[in-house]
């Protein structure tokens, strides 16, 4: 018989994952009236000899949603195989900061780094883990060395049930993305799932949020005390620095805005930069 204890975080995890599918739902929405409005726009109808003529141009899909946060949208919401999804780059969205797509080289994505996220709270320090997720970290110092991340807002703290810090949405409205996707990796790093279906993402696991399978984009979360989560989040990078930086915001709390222990932080805290060190 499931204990009080795990009825409880079951329910947490439950409205966590209620949140993720009304902002993807949102996020469809959205991206369909945009593609009405532009096959409106450009379809052109040249009439003559008796002849039509449509031009009609769709628009691509929207941005990824964040995670853990994103979700943890910290998180992420559906499972998924990254062996089912196609593996690679590829454009999707509106860019919320324009900075182009990576092109990726296997060798430079094998290559050890660790990165220092200089928030306005502190730096938190990552080592990234390269080899279990090359496209992920790949993408990471991409955007690090494009200044995707500079002067953003950590959009999302969750404080009950999962215990994660959002950030990577240049917006910081949790809908923002880097105008392209890319497939799952690592699901499997912290084992098989319990029989709720969950594993415990560590405390100083970086892992990517996203909006269902192969959604990931910019967004990440990290957590600062374990967490039970589906495995449906990449996990990309371990926290050797700063740990103590992000339980002091969750003791501030949040402002509650999806719900009790889920919202915005009330510490606010924006990236200002990130550096990316080799080796």
């Amino acid at each position: 018989m499931a204990s009080t204890k795990d009825r409880q975080r079951a329910l947490e995890r439950a409205r966590y994952e209620r949140v993720q599918a009304k902002i993807a739902k949102q996020r469809k929405v959205q991206v369909r009236r945009r593609r009405v409005a532009v096959l409106t726009a450009l379809a052109v109808v040249l009439v003559g000899g008796g002849i039509a003529w449509g031009v009609i141009a769709a628009s691509s899909s929207s941005p990824s949603t964040p995670a853990a946060a994103s979700s943890p949208s910290a998180a992420p919401s559906a499972s998924a195989s990254s062996t089912a999804e196609p593996v690679g780059y590829k454009a999707s969205g509106t860019a919320a900061k324009n900075v182009g797509i990576p092109t990726y080289d296997a060798a430079a994505a094998a290559a050890p780094y660790t990165a220092t996220i200089h928030t306005s709270r502190g730096d938190v320090v990552f080592t990234a883990l390269t080899t279990k997720a090359p496209y992920t970290t790949f993408s990471f110092e991409f955007l690090a060395g494009k200044n995707y991340f500079d002067n953003t807002p950590c959009h999302r703290l969750t404080t009950s049930g999962i215990y994660v810090l959002q950030c990577g949405d240049p917006t910081g409205s949790g809908s923002g993305g880097p105008g392209y996707q890319f497939q799952d990796e690592n699901l499997n790093y912290f084992g098989a799932p319990d029989s709720s279906g969950s594993v415990t993402y560590k405390a100083g696991t970086v892992a990517m949020a996203n909006s269902g399978a192969g959604t990931n984009g910019s967004q990440f979360f990290l957590v600062y005390k374990d967490s039970p989560l589906q495995p449906n989040y990449t996990p990309f990078g371990t926290i050797t620095k700063g740990l103590d930086i992000l339980q002091t915001i969750a003791n501030g709390g949040s402002d509650n805005a999806n719900g009790t222990g889920d919202g915005k932080p009330k510490l606010a805290v924006t990236i200002e930069s990130v550096t990316v060190t080799k080796g």
